[in-house]
């Protein structure tokens, strides 16, 4: 691994990320392009954090599952006979053969490579011509299992099996979702997959970032001006998400070329809800947009540490799906949000190929990146604990 960042003045500078934003500086490039620090970060942020890896809908029947990857571990989600939505390792335990691809329905996993069959649970049910292999049991083979939590229908995976329950770390987050109803929301089938090359870093700040939207979205966004903005002045300090709000110049704002709500307006929303935006972010994976009629989704699934793969996913008020110009409404809010998408991507383009400059600064901030100050916050102690830790393996050692 490189040493241009382990080093003790290379983690005492990331103090000036994390101070009053008036002062603050941004994370040094090499975070954004280096591929031993995303080995580093791997370790720090990857190995023990909750990650997002999909929703509780995209498995609504038993034997409905999917597969997934993140930081190139192929996971398959399944619903088993049971009920149980379960997340495991789909790497066979023979000769590490993936067992499962795509979406669909089924009884078992079979390993299409020598034909290990296991059931739902993960369970090995049938080797072929192991009898003669001696001290090996069926029972010792299955797939592994992560740890998982269903938080508001997102399915969430710790590869940390001592890692502590994520829903009481996001009490914060839950007076600002909690009336969009997630959990009960419907929409059409998300775009999933899609990979992009720049970071998974560079697309978070981008969905957190206000400073930009009256700028590089002028024209689209004006009914959200960022001068509306606002930040929470105090989270707790071991929280697994944050969040932003920004006021809209008139009521039930949409991403539509109408400005205004076309879905029906989610039920429980408050006056003050129905008057702004809300901005949730649950790094390392999960962003999301929450307007007066629809919720936006972003899982991020990092693969390097200048690419990423992107699920991209829209949620309505349950019944939305019902009303019969639905697919005219939906065309509606896709036009608009695929050309302010458009914008976001490019830019992100032109951010990933700028970090790698010898002229890639540490700049400064605007109040109205208050989002990315929460991000730095979160950020910046996971990657000094995990500096500790490798000083205190080598001392050890």
């Amino acid at each position: 691994m490189s040493t241009q960042f382990l080093n003790d003045e290379f983690f005492d500078s990331l103090e000036s990320s994390i101070i009053a934003i008036d002062k603050a500086e941004t994370l040094p490039p090499v975070c954004y392009t280096d591929s031993d620090f995303f080995e580093f970060e791997k370790k720090a942020l990857f190995d023990h954090e909750w990650l997002c890896i999909g929703r509780t809908d995209w498995v609504k029947n038993p034997g409905d599952f999917y597969n997934t990857t993140i930081v190139d571990e192929p996971i398959v989600v399944v619903h088993d006979r049971d009920g149980e939505i379960r997340a495991m390792s789909s790497v066979c335990q023979h000769r590490a053969m993936v067992v499962s691809e795509g979406t669909g329905n089924t009884r078992t996993f079979t390993c299409p490579y020598h034909h290990w069959t296991y059931n739902l649970k993960g369970e090995l049910i049938n080797a072929p011509e192991m009898h003669k292999t001696c001290d090996f049991h069926k029972e010792e083979n299955g797939l592994p299992q992560f740890k998982l939590e269903i938080w508001h229908g997102f399915i969430f995976i710790n590869f940390d099996d001592e890692a502590a329950p994520l829903a009481p770390r996001l009490s914060a987050l839950e007076p600002i979702v909690a009336n969009y109803e997630f959990e009960n929301g419907e929409g059409p089938e998300p775009d999933r997959d899609t990979h992009y090359p720049f970071g998974w870093k560079v697309q978070f700040e981008n969905n957190n970032d206000g400073y930009h939207a009256s700028r590089l979205h002028a024209g689209f966004h004006d009914y959200i001006p960022s001068e509306l903005a606002e930040f929470p002045e105090e989270l707790p300090e071991n929280t697994a998400g944050y969040y932003r709000t920004n006021g809209t110049l008139h009521k039930d704002a949409s991403f539509n070329t109408t400005h205004k709500a076309l879905m029906p307006v989610f039920p429980k929303l408050t006056e003050e809800e129905r008057n702004r935006m809300a901005f949730a972010n649950l790094p390392p994976t999960l962003s999301l947009v929450m307007t007066a009629d629809a919720v936006i989704y972003l899982i991020l699934r990092a693969d390097g540490p200048e690419s990423h793969y992107l699920d991209l996913g829209i949620l309505f008020a349950k019944g939305a799906m019902g009303d019969p110009d639905f697919d005219k409404k939906m065309e509606d809010i896709m036009t608009r949000s695929m050309e302010i998408n458009d914008q976001d991507i490019h830019a992100d383009h032109l951010v990933q190929q700028g970090l790698r400059s010898r002229h890639a600064p540490r700049g400064r901030y605007s109040w109205e990146e208050g989002a990315q100050s929460r991000f730095n916050t979160w950020l910046v102690p996971r990657y000094r604990a995990q500096w500790q830790k490798m000083k205190a393996e080598k001392k050890a050692g």
